[in-house]
């Protein structure tokens, strides 16, 4: 079966995850979103040790049967996890070695913040690139410019009309059908998300109002 994306891209931060009954915040949460329709999801966590994000992983796997999980950045903590996949950056392992540790099946996915970085990506082995940051964002460092509704634009035409591109930074509901509109495949949320006090009635109202 190939890799198809849907039109939400959830990212949790660990920004988001409580120091307290962290384990049983993630199982809950994870529970609810399978229940709300969530088929792919990627967890970021750039701060915790391995031995953290590896049982919040398992937590969110075990609560989360169904849905392709994605690991930002730690190929190895995804596999040992069960993970369907990684996102990774430069700076990061390189998507041909994530590929090779993965396997074909796994999904692997990058970024780019350039057309440049776009093009390098779509020549790497990757299932999908997210690219951005389309608004201004504060989920995610970075010191690149956002781009726009005409730099969607410019990444899909630069990218042709087969590629699947993951709009990042910035998204709200109320601007994500003009982003999907101007080209991308999806949309990937995260503040917009998993700020609401119930992160799956929020996703589910951004499905029934996007399609």
């Amino acid at each position: 079966m190939g890799f198809s994306l849907p039109l939400v891209y959830p990212i949790l931060d660990s920004a988001y995850i409580p120091a307290d009954g962290r384990a049983a915040f993630l199982e809950q949460l994870g529970r609810s979103l399978a229940d709300a329709g969530v088929r792919l999801m990627e967890y970021r966590n750039k701060v915790g040790a391995d031995a953290e994000v590896l049982a919040d992983a398992r937590i969110l796997r075990a609560a989360m049967p169904q849905a392709r999980l994605i690991l930002d950045d730690r190929v190895d903590v995804a596999m040992v996890a069960g993970f369907d996949g990684v996102h990774v950056d430069a700076g990061d392992l390189p998507p041909v070695d994530a590929r090779r540790l993965m396997g074909p099946e796994a999904v692997i996915g990058t970024s780019a913040g350039s057309e440049a970085q776009l093009l390098e990506g779509l020549a790497s082995p990757v299932d999908y690139v997210a690219f951005g940051p389309v608004f201004p964002t504060t989920t995610k460092q970075t010191s690149a410019a956002p781009i726009g509704i005409e730099g969607v634009r410019r990444f899909r035409a630069q990218a042709g009309a087969g590629a699947l591109l993951v709009a990042a930074a910035g998204i709200t509901l109320e601007s994500a059908q003009a982003v999907l509109e101007a080209g991308a495949s999806a949309v990937a949320v995260s503040a917009a998300i998993f700020k609401r006090d119930d992160p799956a009635a929020e996703f589910r109202r951004w499905i029934s109002l996007l399609g």
